[in-house]
């Protein structure tokens, strides 16, 4: 990493400390938008301090009011950061990212549903959990892949994940999310996949001068009259067209599931 990085993380380890204290002290008195207002200024000002400058296209949804789901393809652990710069939202996430130090406990806070993937169990208890947070109006977001890969592919949606969609007549945001360099190149060390460590990760992405996030919010899906296949594969099939423009068409029909998976 280089010597110009080291002031970077020092901020990012003050702005972590400073989002624990807000969560502690002052999370307990605040009504949920003030929360919502507050976890998107953090998320704002944590991209800025590791060098990441987020594009918006596309109309996302109501914060509240009509109950939507954000689907996206899953990149990077700044993925999560990059859509509460946006909007604040609710993620559906592993049970493992509890147990990152601090940074699990803060997602729990800000409202992460973290899912037992070994318990099958688990899977109603989160599926009823969201079903009723779309019926009240929440946003929700999740990755369907079940695990990121490195930008250029696909992999295909677990549909179990979309049921709570339908269970509320929610609709379905399809959203693609790419990091690029200035010039408009994939930026690839941006992702976080295969065996790179969390830290490993964040060197790699303290190195860039600049990393430009692009968020592309599609044209939502209606979940009535679909079941829960229909709704994945049509999801699936408008992130893979937009992601085709940057990756081989023939890897993105190959892509194969790995064994390990993670939301």
């Amino acid at each position: 990493m280089p010597l110009k990085a080291y002031p970077r993380l020092i901020r990012l380890g003050l702005h972590l400390l400073a989002g624990a204290l807000t969560i502690l002290l002052l999370f307990p008195f605040l009504a949920a938008d003030e929360r919502g207002r507050r976890v998107v200024a953090w998320a704002r000002k944590l991209l800025a301090i590791v060098g990441v400058q987020v594009t918006v296209h596309g109309r996302p949804p109501a914060v509240r009011g009509e109950g939507a789901l954000i689907v996206a393809n899953h990149v990077s652990w700044l993925d999560i950061h990059v859509l509460h710069s946006v909007l604040p939202s609710r993620f559906v996430s592993k049970a493992e990212v509890r147990n990152w130090p601090l940074i699990g406990w803060m997602a729990e806070q800000a409202g992460t549903l973290y899912l037992e993937r070994r318990k099958k169990t688990d899977a109603h208890r989160v599926n009823a959990a969201m079903a009723a947070l779309l019926r009240e109006g929440e946003c929700l977001a999740l990755f369907p892949e079940g695990t990121t890969t490195d930008g250029t592919r696909l992999l295909p949606f677990y549909p179990s994940l979309l049921q709570p969609a339908i269970a509320a007549g929610a609709r379905v945001w399809p959203t693609v999310i790419r990091y690029r360099h200035p010039d408009g190149g994939l930026n690839r060390a941006a992702a976080y996949h295969d065996d790179v460590s969390l830290w490993q990760s964040l060197k790699r992405i303290l190195a860039q001068d600049r990393i430009l996030a692009e968020v592309r919010f599609l044209p939502p899906i209606a979940s009535t009259g679909l079941n829960r296949r229909e709704l994945a594969a049509r999801a699936e099939s408008a992130i893979r067209e937009v992601l085709a423009a940057d990756a081989p068409h023939s890897q993105l029909e190959k892509s194969v599931r790995p064994r390990s998976v993670g939301l």
